[in-house]
């Protein structure tokens, strides 16, 4: 037995593991606070479904922010014995979180643009790095590594001419075909986010998706490495 698997039943509501440190997971019975957890409940039809937004009504239970352990739990059968009725998880639900989870940071960039905190286009990127507006770097999946490379350059020179704890993050998380088909022509290469309630909410989800994607770790801070999809 793993500490993945443990042998020790569920609990069997959205108290299950609550203690000072946060809720459970079904799958690792690790405690984190919400922000760490996707909560899951049962929709009408008897399917499980992911509630970002943690306010669906009904039971409740959590699995970690990582793709894998999702699942887990689709493959074990952890969210019936979790929720406590026959419940039905699809097995593309792993899938279905990530699709939300891309839709919400794309429905955030869009806020953030509307409101003044979102630039496209290479050198207003550059700009906003080196004068230190930017909050944190996109890059489509195909975008060029000259192009990635210098705008790169330019949040290490931000960074230590700054002596900032951390370079801007820089994410890596679409491909401009899965930007067109969501957010129309406003799709980009090269982006970066401002400063603001918007572009705060953008690196927030930003962050959860690449987390989700790989493995429960965030990289953003390291470069715009590919990510797993």
């Amino acid at each position: 037995m793993t500490a993945h698997e443990p042998d020790a039943p569920l609990e069997d509501d959205d108290l299950a593991g609550y203690d000072v440190n946060g809720r459970m997971c079904i799958v690792t019975r690790e405690s984190g606070s919400p922000e760490e957890l996707i909560r899951f409940v049962a929709a009408p039809d008897g399917t499980v479904v992911a509630d970002l937004k943690r306010e669906l009504p009904g039971r409740g239970c959590w699995v970690k922010i990582d793709r894998s352990l999702v699942d887990r739990a689709v493959a074990k059968k952890l969210f019936a014995r979790a929720l406590k009725t026959d419940v039905k998880a699809a097995d593309d639900l792993g899938a279905s979180v990530d699709r939300l989870l891309a839709a919400q940071l794309m429905q955030m960039m869009n806020m953030a643009r509307k409101a003044g905190q979102f630039v496209s286009g290479s050198s207003k990127v550059d700009a906003a790095v080196r004068s230190g507006a930017a909050l944190a770097v996109f890059h489509s999946t195909g975008a060029a590594d000259d192009g990635v490379r210098k705008i790169d350059q330019a949040r290490k020179a931000w960074h230590l001419g700054m002596e900032t704890e951390e370079e801007i993050p820089s994410f890596r998380l679409f491909s401009e075909s899965e930007m067109e088909g969501l957010m129309g022509q406003n799709a980009f290469i090269h982006a970066a986010v401002l400063a603001g309630q918007a572009g705060e909410g953008v690196v927030k989800r930003a962050k959860m998706l690449e987390q989700y994607r790989n493995g429960g770790q965030s990289r953003a801070a390291g470069g715009a490495g590919r990510q797993k999809q």
